[in-house]
């Protein structure tokens, strides 16, 4: 149900559950080495004319990660890749490109707890860069 670019649904998905095909996908990465221990990856694949294909990438990534954790399913993800392995071993076809990769799986122990985040001051303006933003001075 993720939005797309002129709702073109370009992208494409390719599941990877085996266990070779797991390691080949950690061995096309250059970040990622991770991934050969998940449970399962998707390589997201998106169509580079569309300028927003990277955009696109992103918020559909984010929709499966959101939608694996409300069933406890953990995941990560790279960009970091060497694509023209990766399209071989996965034979992607030239008009489109591998844009991330999400791996998933259960964690070995339980995640509690929050993230130790950025302050929103921090990274919210009002107005313009660098015009401090005073979260209750929202206007409603």
């Amino acid at each position: 149900m993720t939005g797309s670019g002129s709702n073109i649904q370009h992208w494409k998905f390719i599941l990877v559950q085996d266990r070779e095909n797991l390691g080949k996908l950690a061995r096309d990465s250059t970040s990622g080495k991770w991934v050969e221990g998940a449970n399962f990856a998707v390589i997201v694949l998106t169509t580079p004319t569309f300028g927003f294909h990277l955009i696109d990438a992103g918020r559909v990534a984010q929709n499966m990660q959101l939608a694996a954790w409300n069933y406890g399913v953990a995941s990560g993800v790279f960009t970091g890749m060497n694509r023209a392995a990766l399209e071989k071993d996965f034979e992607i076809s030239s008009d489109l490109t591998a844009s991330i990769v999400v791996g998933f799986g259960y964690p070995l122990r339980k995640i509690i707890g929050r993230k130790n985040r950025k302050p929103i001051e921090e990274l919210v303006f009002a107005e313009r860069y660098g015009e401090p933003f005073d979260p209750q001075q929202l206007k409603t």
